[in-house]
C-alpha cells in the first residue's frame, strides 16, 4: 500500500482538490459571481466605464483603451484562451484603464453589472444564430434589453454591430417594441472607433456592417 499523506486518506484527497487559478493581470475577478457588484468595485471616480461584450482578441476593446486613456474599459469574454491573450496584451501595451472579466456576455448584463453603472455598452458582430429554431439563443432579446437600460447610466449609450441583414432587422424590431431608446445617428465619422476582427473580415469580402446606436433617455 503506498504511503498516506499525514492524517489518512481523507486528507491526501483533501491535498488534491484543485485549487483556483490565479488571475491574470488585467483581469478583474469579482469577489461573488452571484450578486452584483457594488459601484466602488468596479468603477473610479471621475472616470467613465465602457463595456465591450464578447471581446474576442481584443482588437477593439485595446484600440478604444489606448485612444481614451481617461476612460476605463472592461473586456467580457468567455474563452480562457481570449481572456489571457488580452491581458497579455494590455499588460505589453501598459494599459491601466483596461480589465478583462471571464463570463458569458448575458449575465454580466442581466445580473451582474451595477445598476445605472456604465457610460457605454458594445456588441459588436455577435452570434446571429441564423437558424429559426436557435433565434431564442440570440442575445438581443426583451430581457436583454431591459437589463442594457437599467446598467446604463443616464444618457449613456448601446452600440450594437452586426454583418447580418436579418439579425439587425430582428434587432430594429425588439428595440422598437422594447421603446425606450433614443436612436442616434451614427456616421462612419462621428467618432474613434476602432474596427474588431470580424469586421475587417467581412468587410475584405464585400460586406457591410449595420449598426445601432441607442440612448439612454428619460421613460
Amino acid at each position: 500500500m503506498p504511503w498516506a499523506a499525514p492524517g489518512g486518506l481523507e486528507a491526501a484527497r483533501m491535498d488534491e482538490t484543485p485549487q483556483p487559478r490565479p488571475p491574470e493581470r488585467h483581469e478583474f475577478t469579482p469577489r461573488d459571481y452571484f450578486q452584483r457588484l457594488q459601484r466602488g468595485e468596479i468603477l473610479r471616480d471621475g472616470r467613465p466605464l465602457e463595456v465591450d461584450l464578447g471581446c474576442g482578441d481584443g482588437r477593439f476593446l485595446l484600440g478604444m483603451a489606448a485612444h481614451y486613456p481617461e476612460r476605463d474599459f472592461l473586456g467580457v469574454e468567455r474563452l480562457l484562451g481570449r481572456v489571457r491573450k488580452v491581458c497579455k496584451k494590455a499588460c505589453k501595451q501598459g494599459l491601466e484603464n483596461l480589465r478583462v472579466l471571464r463570463l458569458e456576455s448575458r449575465y454580466t448584463a442581466e445580473w451582474l453589472l451595477p445598476l445605472a453603472s456604465v457610460s457605454r455598452l458594445h456588441l459588436l458582430c455577435p452570434d446571429p444564430w441564423p437558424k429559426v429554431r436557435h433565434h431564442r439563443r440570440r442575445l438581443i432579446q426583451q430581457e436583454f434589453l431591459q437589463a442594457v437600460w437599467d446598467v446604463l447610466e443616464p444618457g449613456g449609450e448601446f452600440l450594437f454591430k452586426t454583418d447580418h441583414n436579418e439579425y439587425f432587422e430582428w434587432a430594429v424590431e425588439k428595440v422598437a417594441a422594447f421603446g425606450n431608446f433614443e436612436q442616434l445617428d451614427w456616421p462612419e465619422d462621428a467618432f474613434f472607433y476602432p474596427k474588431t476582427d470580424f469586421q475587417l473580415q467581412w468587410e475584405s469580402q464585400g460586406k457591410v456592417l449595420q449598426g445601432l446606436r441607442l440612448k439612454k433617455g428619460e421613460r
